[in-house]
């Protein structure tokens, strides 16, 4: 069964993680490759830089952040496509750096990806 769990990088790692993948367009400050231990860094997963700025983690702004950044995801289909290839094969957990653990990009990109599994399966 596919995973796809979040995690801020600050967290302790776990063993049974499946691929661990940065999805911030930035490196987290303060944070070590060694101490990350993210499998892939994957910057075109992250919302554009202008969205991001946009965005600012406004809950006020969640609803359309999550729709312009999907329609973002929606032209980067190899990056999808290897992020739900991931999940369904070994699990998956999106790293992220945000202070705010309910609005970020992991959150939007765990559900958009979910979604698509979901739609995935339902045609098989």
């Amino acid at each position: 069964m596919p995973s796809i769990t979040i995690k801020r990088v600050y967290d302790s790692t776990d063993t049974s993680e499946g691929v661990r993948v940065l999805v911030d367009r930035v490196w987290p400050r303060g944070v070590s490759k060694q101490k990350l231990q993210a499998e892939h860094w994957l910057r075109d997963a992250a919302p554009s830089s202008a969205l991001r700025k946009w965005f600012d983690h406004d809950p006020k702004r969640w609803d359309e952040f999550k729709h312009r950044y999907w329609e973002e995801l929606q032209g980067k289909p190899e990056t999808v496509s290897f992020l739900l290839t991931l999940a369904q094969e070994q699990g998956l957990t999106l790293l992220f750096s945000a202070r705010d653990v309910r609005y970020n990009q992991a959150v939007a990109l765990q559900e958009y990806l979910l979604a698509r599994l979901h739609t995935t399966s339902e045609r098989s």
